[in-house]
């Protein structure tokens, strides 16, 4: 993925693509404002990491509850508090919620399944979204748990939701399996790995995928399954321009989630114009519904200040968290598929998957008929019996060429 040097802009646009939205706000003169702009605190105690964090190894568990109340009939469902690393190297405390269906025994396989979360608000994460109604994914869980399988479901975002960091949610994704791994109760040490995810999912689970081999070897993950995955936000970006897009508020909402990973080198308050101001204040604790109506109809001209495309921090920030240039390469089998006319570019998934291919890695490209909505479900579908296959010790098809 080559992200030219037009950074704020082309970031955006990036993000932009991924999606987005807003509707028509009051543009008021801003505030103050210095730095990163980061949720409202987590009130849980739970999500919080020890004073000595650092003295644990990453996917070590801090804590564990269960949760007695939840949608999935006769399965046993907990919460693990787990460290994890950020994008800077530094430890972080993340969480997964473990969900494990009646019947079955030990070493059942384990599917890492990361959702479209696309938010900016902790309080959208899915350690509480899929008990208050807020994930849309949640109803497809029943199928998957229909086949036996445990589930891990990440908060992928992270403690700051920074949205669009996908390399954060690789790792944050890998410690969470480890940490399912090292829970006893669950009886899940010896289990084959899988991973899924959608759009926004997709981009964390990829870089779970690569970042494997290297960030966590001893995981036995068998294969991934990754739909309507955006390995280039940047050129995405780019190609959108300055037309208003009904999905402009996921894009900003990109902006600033990396700029809270990433806060030396994404500084939006040198580039956001007073509308861009009020905008990242009306959706610094929004979920995916909110940030899109805020953003719809408007324009990267609109929000931002023409310059600050050439900082080198700034392009770094953004190419370390794109797929199609990052140097891992996942070992595990890969299926992928992609819509036929889907808004994210078929062509970058494509070029993606077969530097994969030329690596050595068993991928399997299907393209869809519809766009990044329609193509999700007879995917997934797909997907779940690919990775059915792959639990099953049998070889993986390609369809490299």
């Amino acid at each position: 993925m080559m992200l030219t040097s037009a950074l704020p802009r082309a970031l955006i646009r990036v993000l932009v693509a991924m999606a987005a939205a807003t509707t028509a706000f009051a543009i008021a003169a801003p505030a103050a404002h210095a730095g990163a702009i980061y949720p409202i605190a987590e009130p849980d105690g739970f999500y919080y990491g020890p004073g000595n964090l650092a003295d644990f190894a990453p996917g070590d568990i801090l804590g564990s509850r269960p949760v007695a109340a939840h949608p999935w009939p006769g399965a046993t469902v907990w919460q693990l508090s787990f460290r994890s690393t950020n994008s800077a190297g530094a430890p972080i405390p993340a969480v997964t919620t473990l969900i494990i269906p009646a019947g079955g025994g030990a070493n059942r396989p384990l599917l890492s399944y990361q959702p479209f979360v696309n938010s900016l608000g902790l309080q959208c994460a899915p350690s509480h979204a899929l008990f208050d109604g807020g994930l849309k994914e949640a109803g497809a869980l029943n199928m998957l748990l229909a086949r036996g399988w445990a589930l891990a479901v990440p908060d992928h975002l992270g403690p700051t939701s920074a949205y669009g960091a996908a390399r954060l949610g690789g790792q944050i994704t890998l410690d969470g399996i480890r940490a399912v791994k090292r829970f006893a109760p669950a009886g899940l040490a010896g289990s084959p790995v899988g991973l899924a995810g959608y759009s926004g999912g997709a981009m964390s689970t990829g870089f779970a995928a690569a970042l494997a081999p290297e960030y966590a070897p001893e995981l036995p993950i068998v294969g991934a399954a990754q739909g309507g995955l955006p390995v280039n936000p940047g050129k995405m970006a780019i190609a959108v321009g300055d037309t208003p897009h009904p999905l402009f508020g996921l894009g900003f909402a990109v902006a600033m989630g990396v700029e809270r990973e990433y806060p030396s080198a994404l500084p939006l308050d040198q580039a956001l114009t007073p509308a861009g101001f009020a905008l990242r204040d009306r959706i610094a604790n929004a979920c995916t519904d909110d940030i899109i109506s805020a953003g719809a109809g408007h324009s990267i001209g609109e929000m931002f200040n023409r310059g600050m495309e050439n900082d080198p921090t700034m392009i770094a920030a953004m190419h370390d968290n794109a797929l199609e240039i990052a140097p891992e390469i996942p070992r595990a089998p890969i299926y992928q598929w992609h819509g036929g006319s889907d808004q994210v570019p078929l062509d970058q998934a494509l070029a993606t998957a077969g530097r994969y291919c030329a690596a050595g890695t068993p991928v399997q490209f299907d393209v869809i008929g519809g766009d990044h909505a329609t193509a999700m479900l007879p995917g997934a579908m797909r997907a779940m019996n690919y990775l059915s296959d792959r639990f099953a010790g049998i070889p993986a098809p390609s369809n490299c060429r």
